[in-house]
């Protein structure tokens, strides 16, 4: 099972699409393991985007993220940061497919609604800055039988 981190940004908590969000990704089958609501302080942000300091638009992320609250998801499935991204869909929300969150509920660029890991290692530093150590919840769920099934032996 791999883990990440998921954020509905502060345009996605105003328009109230947290509920949209989050149950696009357990329709799926993936797992919240983790869940908060928060205003992001700017030093956090700032440590968030650090890949981009000194670009051009890293001063409006660190702005735009600060500017509401924010909803932080820990999701876990199999194949979970392809499985989420690939959801979200392209950066750009008049670029993105329909059907991906970006496609079907966004507009404009930095207004993208959606924050998503790329990779194992920066879900698991996004997913320790957003909500520590040892907070994320493992438990079993009756339905991941009916989700994960395992893979039968090859010859």
């Amino acid at each position: 099972m791999q883990r990440t981190l998921v954020l509905a940004k502060p345009d996605a908590v105003q328009r109230g699409l947290i509920g949209e969000i989050i149950g696009r990704f357990e329709r799926k089958g993936l797992k919240v393991v983790g869940l908060r609501l928060l205003s992001v302080p700017r030093p956090m942000a700032e440590e968030h985007y650090a890949v981009h300091a000194g670009k051009h638009f890293y001063d409006g992320l660190v702005e735009f993220i600060t500017s509401g609250p924010v909803a932080a998801f820990a999701l876990e499935g199999p194949d979970a940061i392809a499985v989420v991204r690939k959801m979200v869909g392209k950066t750009m929300p008049n670029e993105a497919e329909p059907g991906t969150i970006r496609g079907d509920l966004g507009i404009s660029g930095l207004r993208n609604l959606i924050h998503a890991s790329d990779a194992p290692e920066t879900a698991e530093a996004e997913l320790k800055l957003w909500f520590g150590e040892d907070v994320l919840v493992d438990y079993e769920r009756e339905i991941d039988a009916w989700i994960v099934a395992e893979e039968p032996a090859r010859a």
